[in-house]
């Protein structure tokens, strides 16, 4: 039997108790929160109010702060091509609407609301060129993306593992840092949205987990591949109008690391902890080239670290079209 026949056998193995992740890892529609529980409502009254306090406390927020955000938002925003990225691999089939696809488009429907929250909120602030973000967002999912996962759901399944759990950290971040500039609203919108990304990181870990009991070789194999290319970011292709395709993304991803968002630490510390998650010291009856590749991956945290510690960051900020200094 083929590699991908084996990969697809695993899926539909796993298929069938894809409905109790769902019960586990995700909530209710009627139950989970929406961006209007945590913008000014504008059926009250008091709407213009709140609107102007929102907007003289987002005055205090330093320029990094602003480009962080907005990168994030513009990535969240990019949901389409994720959504369509997973619609595409092996086992999943939203034409017969199986399991896996119902489990896409439920993750799908959570992660919107991240997009919808931050970006009503940069919105109302007054502090962004909001058609130069939207000229972004809508060159981010025309460029889409190439996360070199390809149809491969073990690979796949590394990728959203990891960058559920980078995202949690980006999100949680820009929470603490907005507490301490006294923006305690944005602080609870990022830490509700970081606590999103927190569960749904466990539910992708929790399915590598699986997929290790039952085809462990080749889901090692799997990870190997996917940490020797590196975790590309979501948003690598990021630009502003007028620019090549990811011409802007090493310039917020130095905004991300001066202001301590997102930094090359992170990378290693996530890395280390899905190796201790998936205890991949302790998984036996592995192939040699799988124990190889067990042997690589142990060593590897270590080696990215002293790597990381070389990395210079840019002191100066680019300036972005999206935050004009004039706004803030």
């Amino acid at each position: 039997m083929s590699i991908k026949n084996i990969r697809l056998e695993v899926m539909q193995f796993l298929e069938k108790r894809v409905d109790s992740f769902v019960d586990q890892y995700l909530i209710p529609v009627e139950e989970i929160w929406q961006p209007s529980d945590f913008l000014p409502n504008p059926e009250s009254d008091n709407f213009l109010e709140e609107v102007k306090e929102l907007r003289e406390i987002s005055k205090d927020l330093p320029y990094d702060f602003w480009v962080a955000m907005v990168g994030d938002m513009i990535t969240e925003e990019a949901l389409p091509t994720y959504e369509n990225w997973l619609m595409e691999v092996e086992g999943v089939d939203n034409l017969e609407r199986n399991s896996w696809a119902k489990w896409v488009r439920q993750w799908t429907g959570e992660e919107n609301r991240h997009g919808d929250l931050l970006n009503k909120y940069i919105y109302l602030s007054g502090r962004v060129n909001m058609r130069e973000v939207e000229m972004t967002t809508q060159h981010l999912i025309n460029d889409g993306f190439d996360i070199g996962t390809g149809r491969d759901p073990y690979k796949n399944f590394v990728y959203t593992s990891f960058q559920e759990l980078a995202t949690y950290v980006s999100h949680n971040r820009v929470s603490q840092l907005a507490k301490g500039y006294g923006d305690k609203k944005l602080a609870k919108m990022c830490k509700m949205i970081a606590g999103d990304e927190m569960r749904h990181h466990h539910a992708y870990s929790h399915f590598v987990s699986e997929i290790f009991k039952v085809d462990p070789s080749e889901m090692m194999l799997a990870f190997q591949y996917m940490m020797k290319a590196k975790i590309v970011m979501p948003a690598h292709f990021l630009r502003e109008s007028g620019q090549k395709i990811g011409s802007a993304f090493e310039q917020f991803s130095d905004s991300a690391q001066r202001i301590g968002v997102y930094t090359a630490n992170d990378y290693v510390d996530i890395m280390q902890k899905l190796i201790v998650k998936w205890e991949i010291d302790k998984i036996g009856g592995l192939t040699d080239e799988a124990e190889k590749a067990r042997d690589y991956l142990m060593k590897l945290p270590g080696r990215m670290a002293k790597i990381s510690e070389r990395i210079v960051i840019p002191a100066e900020s680019h300036i972005f079209k999206w935050v004009e200094p004039a706004r803030l």
